[in-house]
């Protein structure tokens, strides 16, 4: 089952400083399952900054979210709660080295609608030792 959903995606970044950062997206995209797993398929824009990307979500077991980008930038990451992923971030500024440790994951979604959410609370470690705490949200609807 392919269907197409309208997707919210709302990202909140804190910096050191404590500031933080809000971005979200209205889209609509793809959602199918395969595999026993979730997909979202959708295009990034100008207002989260990644024009010209696009970005799949897989949800495995309900507790593993895999996450790549391709297109204008591209990277790969895996949220698991306590787990921690390295991954290379390509931008049109160059590459960056990356880790990302999930704090918490919750994900709601109903195989027989296709709607639900997926939150996700963790930190983003880049090389430079720059620590930013960001809270995901994925809703379906």
């Amino acid at each position: 089952m392919k269907a197409m959903r309208m997707i919210k995606v709302i990202g909140v970044q804190t910096g050191l400083d404590g500031e933080e950062s809000t971005i979200e997206l209205m889209t609509e995209g793809t959602f199918y399952i395969k595999n026993g797993s979730y997909y979202i398929l959708y295009d990034e824009s100008e207002i989260s900054g990644l024009e010209g990307a696009t970005t799949r979500v897989k949800v495995e077991n309900n507790n593993k979210v895999y996450m790549k980008r391709f297109g204008t930038t591209a990277t790969d990451l895996i949220f698991e709660k306590g787990s921690k992923y390295e991954s290379n971030y390509m931008t049109a500024y160059g590459e960056f080295h990356i880790s990302v440790v999930t704090n918490s994951l919750d994900i709601e979604i109903s195989e027989e609608t296709g709607k639900g959410k997926i939150e996700i609370d963790y930190d983003l470690n880049i090389l430079s030792g720059t620590k930013l705490s960001n809270k995901l949200q994925i809703q379906l609807m």
